[in-house]
């Protein structure tokens, strides 16, 4: 079970309420391209229109681990856009049917957030990120940010042997995270849903945007990650030393809900002729 509670899906975990900004394509890179990002905005648009057909796809077909991102703007004049649905997987997916799915997964059934309505679509965004790169990292630090998403996994931590020492490895200058004042035995945004038995291995991810995004560090990033895998207790360096960090790049592109519809009217005209 994944940590937002859903088989098989993985939620991007950035906060509710932070703010988003809409990636743009790169134009360098083919592997991820609005085509991709259309795509998906026309599962979410037939789905409320189930009189309507899908656009057959464009681009060619492969397999990616994936994550699709909605984000929403603000309906105040200058308000920025914020997180609407967030979700992936970690397995390869086929394009033609992981991009639909999940186009739809992470619209209607993100558990951090109601499903989106058919009265929101003109204010979405899309984005699409392909993951690339994998790689064992050799401990909790061995990786960049900006440049690497970060999946982590560790034993609860009830099962780890009494730390050893309350000094800072090599690694980090930083000996422990204490439990945040009043947060103790509450349920958390970065463990909602997590579904997971306590005494089993905790894991989360965080795509590569999100540590800039939010201007962690790679300690804050890692004791947030350990945060939304679901241990609410102290954050020892023992815990982050007992990690297993997989590392990972993606390729990413976005759209505006606008620029989705002039492409569709632009493909149904060719249909039609």
């Amino acid at each position: 079970m994944a940590p937002n509670g859903k088989e098989n899906g993985f939620a991007n975990g950035d906060i509710p309420e932070q703010e988003h900004e809409l990636v743009e394509i790169d134009e360098k890179n083919d592997t991820c391209t609005k085509l991709h990002c259309f795509y998906c905005c026309d599962a979410l648009y037939t789905f409320f229109h189930d009189e309507m057909e899908m656009i057959p796809p464009a681009f060619e077909d492969g397999k990616y681990p994936l994550f699709v991102t909605w984000n929403i703007k603000s309906s105040r004049p200058g308000g920025h856009a914020r997180l609407r649905g967030c979700i992936g997987n970690f397995e390869p997916q086929e394009l033609y049917e992981g991009l639909k799915d999940y186009a739809l997964i992470a619209g209607r059934q993100d558990s951090r957030f109601n499903p989106i309505t058919e009265r929101e679509l003109e204010r979405l965004e899309c984005q699409v990120s392909l993951l690339t790169d994998f790689e064992d990292a050799r401990n909790y630090l061995d990786w960049t940010i900006g440049t690497h998403g970060i999946y982590i996994s560790f034993p609860h931590p009830s099962l780890l042997p009494p730390a050893s020492s309350l000094d800072p490895s090599p690694l980090s200058s930083h000996s422990g995270t204490p439990v945040p004042p009043g947060e103790r035995g509450r349920g958390h945004w970065w463990s909602r849903g997590s579904g997971q038995h306590k005494f089993k291995n905790l894991n989360a991810t965080y795509l590569p945007e999100v540590a800039p995004e939010q201007g962690w560090t790679q300690i804050e990033a890692i004791d947030s990650a350990i945060r939304k895998a679901g241990w609410d207790g102290r954050i020892t360096e023992d815990l982050r030393r007992s990690i297993k960090l997989r590392r990972y790049q993606s390729r990413k592109c976005g759209v505006q809900w606008d620029e989705f519809i002039k492409w569709r009217e632009e493909q149904v005209k060719l249909q039609d002729n």
